[in-house]
């Protein structure tokens, strides 16, 4: 039901963020301007009756998005791994979002588990404890499998998840057309393709047998990976809503003091996680897109364990060329090169200025080299390339949304753990590799190649295909009816006409 009931849905949660004190605690973390800020709380004051209370005794940004539910609460963790964007403080307290929120009866998830294996949980499992970790999508459990007495832990998604996440998808559905209807400007950053595009992730998070299927190919994928272990699920006992996987003990990544307690070199860790993440990109094209601290721990050798496939990224060989190029032609500084592979993959129109989109190219790249991360204003980066892809009519990229998004994520993982980090320099090796292995002569061949097998699958129906498209070009073909009058096409688009200024008017 997108429908303008929505509206409702979304005063309340302007209302929300008024009532538990968080709009301005926002605003002000995000440096809004002093008009945005007045705007937002003259909408917001008059509907602070209709906000919901939440937890007061939570600090008020992670009061209101747990309030408001899951699809925020997942932005929220987003922020979350952002310091540089929202501020030490903020970040801090949204770190509670990842893996810390209230849980759920620890027999209501019995009762799930019975529900969806068609057993008892006693015959199943030895031992059952209480929630070790709860999160927006579900809760995780520590177990001890009757068969085997193997340590492992169950996540039960919560009860009513996905009836909570369509409501809220449903309001952004009809935020985004009321934003396409009223601001013709922003279609061309896509907002309705960008929320198709969340909601197909997140309902495809809400089935945990997609989950562990996610997580044994991952864990295919990176066997060899030195540092790095993804735990494995046990199929026997997952299902739609009950997935159980190896149990890995850890330290979470978002604990520097456990960290260094241990003994644990936190700025390897910083440059192992952000490496990881490239060469599982482009190397293999599939890649965890979650990597908030909550989804992370060491283990006791120092390797990292990954938890939570729930949402995973897959790039086509031609995105993964595209993406390394981009990468590479920063690293090397040629921005040139960097503007020219915007063009040639479609990402900006032809028409605009190539020397130009260089020029504001290196307006982003330059404050990154050579300065101490610490030191560098990501929220202004992000700010400036806000106005450059507006300038030159780039349009939303939905099949790159989450690689971006995840990029951004795994750079805040990353200075977490080492607050001068220069992800330039780490990211480097691993995309001269790439680069040398596929970007070149070797490549080429290697394509052609590929191309002369697909071509050789099929041929033996060539001739067939040939002799029936043969057949049809000799046969007469029909008349076709002449084309209608132009006032026929003017009277159409004035009808079409009319029917926009009505719904606009509707919305």
């Amino acid at each position: 039901m997108r429908g303008p009931h929505n509206i409702i849905r979304l005063v309340r949660t302007l209302a929300t963020l008024e009532r538990t004190g968080a709009i301005g605690v926002v605003l002000e973390a995000l440096d809004a301007p002093p008009r945005l800020r007045a705007v937002a709380r003259v909408l917001g004051w008059p509907f602070k009756w209709l906000g919901l209370k939440g937890d007061p005794a939570l600090p008020p940004a992670t009061r209101a998005l747990t309030a408001l539910g899951p699809a925020y609460i997942k932005f929220g963790q987003i922020l979350s791994t952002r310091p540089d964007i929202v501020g030490a403080d903020l970040a801090e307290q949204l770190k509670y979002l990842q893996d810390k929120l209230p849980p759920f009866p620890v027999d209501v998830a019995k009762a799930m588990i019975e529900a969806e294996l068609a057993l008892p949980v006693d015959q199943i499992f030895s031992e059952f404890s209480e929630p070790v970790a709860a999160a927006s999508i579900a809760q995780v459990h520590r177990a001890r499998l009757a068969e085997t007495g193997a340590d492992v832990a169950v996540k039960v998604l919560r009860p009513g998840i996905e009836r909570a996440f369509r409501k809220d998808i449903d309001a952004f559905w009809f935020a985004a057309r009321a934003i396409e209807t009223l601001s013709p400007a922003s279609r061309r950053l896509r907002p309705m393709d960008v929320i198709a595009h969340f909601e197909g992730v997140v309902l495809g998070e809400l089935d945990l047998r997609l989950e562990s299927a996610a997580a044994a190919e991952f864990a295919a994928n990176i066997h060899a990976d030195a540092g790095f272990r993804v735990p494995k699920p046990v199929w026997a006992y997952s299902g739609r809503t009950v997935m159980t996987m190896d149990w890995a003990e850890g330290i979470a990544l978002v604990d520097n003091a456990a960290l260094d307690a241990a003994g644990h070199d936190r700025v390897a860790l910083g440059a192992r996680v952000l490496q990881l993440f490239l060469s599982h990109a482009l190397r293999d094209g599939f890649f965890h897109a979650d990597m908030h601290q909550g989804n992370l721990k060491v283990g006791a050798e120092g390797e990292i364990i990954a938890y939570d496939f729930g949402i995973m990224g897959r790039l086509d060989e031609y995105t993964r060329r595209v993406y390394a190029e981009i990468l590479f032609g920063f690293i090397r500084k040629d921005y040139r090169r960097v503007a020219e592979v915007h063009f040639e993959a479609g990402y900006v129109p032809a028409d605009r200025d190539i020397d130009e989109f260089a020029r504001a190219l290196r307006v982003v790249g330059e404050p990154i080299f050579g300065m101490d991360a610490s030191r560098i204003s990501m929220a202004r980066l992000l700010s400036y390339l806000f106005e450059v892809t507006e300038r030159f009519g780039m349009q939303t990229r939905t099949e790159l949304i989450l690689l971006q998004r995840t990029m951004v994520v795994v750079e805040g993982v990353a200075r977490g753990l080492d607050p001068h980090i220069n992800i330039w320099q780490v990211a480097q090796p691993i995309v001269e590799g790439y680069i040398k292995a596929n970007v070149g002569p070797k490549a080429l061949l290697r394509d052609l190649i590929r191309t002369a097998q697909v071509l050789g699958r099929f041929g033996p129906k060539l001739p067939a295909l040939v002799e029936a498209r043969l057949v049809q070009q000799s046969e007469p073909q029909p008349p076709r009816p002449a084309p209608p009058h132009p006032a026929l096409w003017l009277a159409a688009g004035g009808g079409l006409v009319a029917i926009g200024v009505a719904i606009g008017a509707l919305l």
